[in-house]
C-alpha cells in the first residue's frame, strides 16, 4: 500500500491501494505534480501539452 491517495479513473473512487477496489482497474495518483519557480524545462512541456489538445 502506497503512502499517497490515489484515484481510478474509470469509478472516480479514491483509494490508497494501487488497484480499484470495484473495478480492479489500476489507480493514479491523485495529486499535482510539484511546481518549482525554477523549472528549467517548463516552457517546453507547456507547448507541448498545447498541441496535444489541438
Amino acid at each position: 500500500m502506497s503512502g499517497r491517495i490515489r484515484r481510478c479513473s474509470t469509478d472516480h473512487i479514491y483509494t490508497l491501494s494501487l488497484q480499484c477496489p470495484v473495478c480492479g482497474q489500476p489507480t493514479s495518483v491523485a495529486h499535482p505534480a510539484r511546481f518549482s519557480v525554477q523549472d528549467r524545462f517548463g516552457r517546453y512541456r507547456r507547448i507541448a501539452k498545447d498541441k496535444a489538445a489541438q
